[in-house]
C-alpha cells in the first residue's frame, strides 16, 4: 500500500524549539535579574528544562490545562507566589525572547518541497491548537498542511492511538497510508507504529542521544520506528513499503 499522506510533530522536528527555548529564557533570565542564584546560566537553563519537561508531562496527562502548565512552569521555576495574571506576564515576556529566536531547521523546507506534489501533508501535535498554527503561521509554513491537530483540542495526546487516528480520519484515509515524523522516540516513534502508521524517527542528535530507542517490533506485528539522522531521508523512506519485508531502518 502506497503511504499517501505524511504527518508531522512541528516543536524539535520542524521547528527548532530546543534552541529558541534556550536563547529566550537565556535572554530573558538576563532581563529580569534571575541569574545571580546560579552558578552558571548553563545550571539555570537545566533547571528550567527539567520544570518544563515536568509540567509539560501534567498536561499530557490532563491534570493541568495548557495554560496551567505554563503558570506552574514560571512559581516552580521562580519560587514566587504569583497570580495568574503575574504568572501569564511573567511568561509573555519570556515569549518575547523565545520567539524572536524562531527558526527552522535547514532541511525542512527542502523535503516539503520535494514531497509537496506526492504527498498530502497535516500536522499533530501534543500542544495547543492556537499556539502551534500561529507559530505555522509565523515560520510560513502554515498552508503547507491540508490541517493542524493538537491534543487540547483533540482531548488526547500522543501516544494515545486515538490521537494518530483522529488525524488520520481528518484526512480520510486508513493509518497504513500515513506516515508519522516526529523527534520523541517513544511519544512518536513508537505511538505511531502502535496505531499502525508507518512511523519515522527524527533523531538529530544520532547514536550519542540520550533518549532510550524503542525496540523494533517483532515479525508480524506493527512496523518498527525508521530512524533518520536528517529529513534529507524521508523521500527515500516513503519510497519503500515497510509493511512488504522492506527491512526498518532503526537500530
Amino acid at each position: 500500500m502506497s503511504i499517501l499522506a505524511v504527518v508531522w510533530d512541528v516543536d524539535d522536528t520542524l521547528f527548532d524549539y530546543a534552541t529558541a527555548d534556550r536563547a529566550g529564557m537565556r535572554g530573558h533570565l538576563a532581563v529580569e535579574g534571575l541569574l545571580a542564584g546560579y552558578d552558571s546560566v548553563e545550571q539555570a537553563l537545566a533547571r528550567w528544562r527539567v520544570i518544563t519537561t515536568e509540567q509539560w508531562a501534567r498536561f499530557a496527562a490532563g491534570e493541568v490545562t495548557f495554560e496551567d502548565q505554563r503558570r506552574d512552569r514560571v512559581r516552580v521555576f521562580t519560587g514566587a507566589r504569583m497570580s495568574d495574571d503575574e504568572a501569564d506576564a511573567w511568561f509573555q515576556r519570556y515569549l518575547t525572547h523565545y520567539e524572536a529566536a524562531w527558526a527552522l531547521f535547514p532541511d525542512v523546507l527542502p523535503v516539503l518541497d520535494a514531497l509537496a506534489g506526492s504527498h498530502r501533508h497535516a500536522v499533530l501535535s501534543n500542544s495547543n491548537g492556537r499556539v502551534q498554527e500561529r507559530k505555522l503561521r509565523v515560520l510560513g509554513l502554515r498552508d503547507r498542511f491540508e490541517a493542524v491537530l493538537c491534543a487540547t483540542e483533540l482531548g488526547v495526546s500522543k501516544p494515545d492511538a486515538r490521537a494518530f487516528h483522529a488525524v488520520c480520519d481528518t484526512l480520510g484515509l486508513a493509518p497504513h497510508q500515513v506516515a508519522y515524523v516526529g523527534d520523541h522516540p517513544e511519544i512518536d516513534g513508537r505511538g505511531a507504529a502502535d496505531a499502525g502508521l508507518v512511523s519515522v524517527w527524527i533523531d538529530r542528535a544520532g547514536p550519542g542521544a540520550t533518549a532510550a530507542a524503542p525496540t523494533p517490533m517483532p515479525a508480524g506485528g506493527a512496523p518498527g520506528p525508521y530512524r533518520i539522522a536528517s529529513l534529507a531521508e524521508l523521500p527515500a523512506v516513503l519510497g519503500a513499503d515497510s509493511r512488504f519485508g522492506a527491512p526498518s531502518t532503526f537500530g
